[in-house]
């Protein structure tokens, strides 16, 4: 039954898309994010839903859409520096069987994050993809907050919806995801034009970012909580208000502790010491030998290669009660774990190229968002005084998920290229916007010359 709505959902989802091709990159948004194949028993399983729609996406773009204010940029061109530099390393790769299957999900998403921003040439287009974005995620944050909120969740225990881990259906991945995501839909709240922020849409939206932050909680990853007191941060320091909300907030999260669960405090403890946490110390290993592997392959050795990784190291735990607790060391030996971290997972397997060439693009994003927002910060017109806002929930949302990807291995998801696409998207409208302004103004005074002359 459950795989009989999922047809039916698509297939009507489709069908809206041939009447309006932009209702594709919805599609592609929605099967990307929430994966539906993987909720399916079995007839999506069976077909390459994924690639079907970016397919129907860009042959769309290309036979029905408008392409005169197309602009190409030079973010763009670094996703196919680095497209090409990944596509290179894939053939050269470590392990050419594994580096291929992971190459068949990557290409599509740096793709796509190309792609997107050619599509996005007006603010209804920009905002309906962040829409569906946030209702996309909302799928699985909605039901991982519900859970926690009834059953406190656990480490590995929350489930969400599937039972593996891939995607965005993993804690810390969802986690980070969730926490990002904070700042677009409090944008929503204000500026909203598809859901006009009345009661109804504020309130779901409250309730929407109450389940984001509830997210680290029940999936009990670091890295959440991690990335909410970051965006927590960085909320202060552009709030005016900044003295009376800091001490509320410092005083709602301690009231809050009692309330928590046990096993959720007990695993937050160990953020401060990594030895005390097998998995930590095993992070710190993997990052030590990606080093060393760098140095001598600096190329990069292909998706998935830290299979070939091996060492041995110290962990430390505290055993005992009371009096008689005592530290303890012992001999860990293991082998074949991942980068669990992005910027790890670049350098060891596209090398000092890839890295470069990653590093780059999220920095030349960076940096483009927060022109945009000097730029129209003191803007407060009706057309105008939604863009500040918006690039500044970019940027947060932008920050937050790389400062998760330091503890996560989640260089290439697709929903960081729809983030990177929206930044893009932004910068190219507002780009035209000016121009054309510029353009009318030297009309209007030609004109004016013209007029005084007769």
């Amino acid at each position: 039954m459950r795989d009989l709505f999922f047809i039916a959902f698509l297939g009507l989802f489709f069908l809206m898309g041939f009447r309006r091709p932009f209702l594709l990159v919805a599609v592609y948004a929605y099967i990307d994010i929430v994966s539906p194949q993987r909720l399916s028993y079995f007839l999506l399983n069976s077909i390459p839903i994924s690639f079907i729609a970016f397919a129907a996406m860009v042959g769309a773009w290309l036979v029905v859409d408008d392409k005169k204010d197309c602009r190409f940029s030079a973010r763009q061109v670094l996703m196919l520096m680095l497209l090409a530099w990944c596509g290179y390393t894939t053939a050269t790769a470590d392990f050419p069987v594994e580096a291929m299957t992971k190459w068949n999900w990557v290409w599509k998403a740096i793709i796509a994050g190309v792609f997107l921003p050619l599509t996005l040439r007006t603010r209804l287009r920009i905002e309906a993809l962040t829409v569906f974005m946030i209702l996309c995620a909302s799928t699985i944050i909605i039901n991982g907050g519900m859970k926690t909120a009834l059953s406190g969740g656990g480490y590995g225990v929350l489930n969400l919806m599937v039972d593996n881990n891939s995607g965005l259906y993993e804690g810390s991945i969802i986690s980070c995801v969730a926490i990002a995501l904070i700042p677009l839909i409090l944008w929503l709240t204000k500026y909203g034009t598809i859901f006009p922020p009345d009661w109804r849409v504020k309130t779901f939206c409250y309730c929407l970012c109450l389940a984001c932050m509830l997210m680290p909680i029940g999936t009990e990853a670091r890295t959440g909580l991690v990335c909410l007191v970051i965006l927590a941060g960085m909320m202060l320091l552009r709030s005016p208000r900044r003295f009376v909300y800091g001490p509320l907030m410092l005083v709602a999260a301690l009231i809050s502790i009692p309330f928590l669960p046990a096993s959720f405090t007990a695993r937050m403890s160990t953020i401060e010491n990594h030895q005390g946490d097998e998995s930590a110390s095993t992070r710190v290993a993997v990052w030590m030998w990606t080093l060393d592997y760098v140095k001598q392959h600096p190329g990069g050795g292909g998706f998935d290669n830290y299979l070939q990784n091996s060492f041995t190291y110290f962990a430390q735990s505290e055993v005992g009660d009371g009096d008689d607790k005592r530290i303890e060391r012992r001999l860990v030996t293991d082998k074949g774990r991942a980068y669990h971290s992005a910027y790890f997972e670049l350098l060891g397997e596209q090398g000092y190229v890839g890295f470069a060439l990653w590093a780059l693009l999220h920095l030349v994003c960076f940096i483009r968002t927060e022109s945009i927002r000097r730029l129209y910060r003191q803007r407060d017109g009706p057309d105008e005084a939604w863009i500040a806002p918006f690039a500044i929930a970019l940027q947060q949302g932008h920050i937050v998920y790389m400062i998760g990807s330091l503890f996560v291995g989640i260089a290439y998801q697709p929903f960081i290229f729809m983030m990177l696409a929206l930044q893009i998207g932004l910068d190219t409208y507002l780009t035209r916007k000016r121009k054309a302004a510029a353009n009318q103004d030297r009309t209007n005074a030609l004109l004016a010359r013209q007029g005084a002359l007769a």
